[in-house]
């Protein structure tokens, strides 16, 4: 009954380090696939928020998050 129960054991272990193994090739290229290259991150200068450089709206020399932060203008 031990030996058998060894053996289940040394069975589970080497599938688990072979799903393992074979996920951990393929995860990097499906990454890079889904997301892409990732962009320089700006702040809003009105409110602060993280966005994409390409994303963001300037105006007056800086870079906003929308347009109705461009058109407010920088925080004093």
């Amino acid at each position: 009954m031990g030996r058998l129960l060894f053996l289940a054991l040394v069975v589970v272990a080497i599938v688990w380090l072979l799903k393992r193994a074979f996920r951990d090739e393929a995860a990097p290229s499906e990454a890079q696939g889904a997301r892409g290259p990732a962009g320089e991150l700006i702040a809003c200068a009105r409110c602060g928020l993280n966005l994409p450089r390409e994303e963001a709206r300037e105006s007056a020399g800086a870079l906003f998050c929308s347009e109705e932060h461009a058109r407010l203008g920088a925080r004093g």
